[in-house]
């Protein structure tokens, strides 16, 4: 009886293996590495279009029933300005901006940057994804939302994704 050869990788062959995962894992990690910033960019556009889309559909509404004051969208009492949705946190959580992942803050009276808190408008808000919420990238990423100004001004809505991190 013959005694087979036993099957197998030697060690130089493992050792050439790993050299060569360790090269495409370090050529591939920095494209890896900033698709965070990248992502928090898609997720503010997204939520710019939910914000216009509540805009369009509470102003829908106002054509459709002028004299109410509010509406419910999502579960949420969305005021009414000039026929479009208030620059209240109640317009972001209408849209479905959650604060499981976005901070939305609210101003009235309207306020500078305060701290890493980008400006609010007058009669607006802002949205920041939670991620970044109170770090200074959150200056350079995120959306913001004007209420209507006068009859048949539309709100105003701005985006700023110039530097969402990594």
């Amino acid at each position: 009886m013959r005694k087979q050869a036993q099957g197998g990788f030697t060690l130089i062959e493992l050792i050439v293996v790993i050299v060569i995962l360790g090269i495409l894992a370090a050529t591939a990690l920095p494209k890896f590495a900033t698709l965070g910033g990248d992502a928090r960019a898609a997720s503010l556009r997204a939520a710019l279009g939910a914000i216009n889309t509540t805009a369009s559909m509470v102003h829908g509404q106002a054509l459709i029933n002028p004299t109410a004051g509010s509406f419910t969208n999502e579960g949420v009492v969305i005021g009414v300005t000039n026929g479009y949705p208030s620059g209240t946190e109640n317009t972001a959580l209408g849209a479905g901006l959650t604060d499981n992942d976005y901070t939305v803050t609210a101003s009235v009276a309207g306020s500078g940057a305060a701290g890493n808190t980008p400006a609010i408008p007058v009669n607006g808000f802002v949205v920041v994804p939670r991620a970044i919420s109170g770090t200074p990238t959150a200056l350079t990423c995120f959306v913001s939302y004007a209420a209507s100004t006068a009859a048949n001004v539309a709100p105003v809505t701005n985006i700023t994704v110039s530097n969402c991190g990594n």
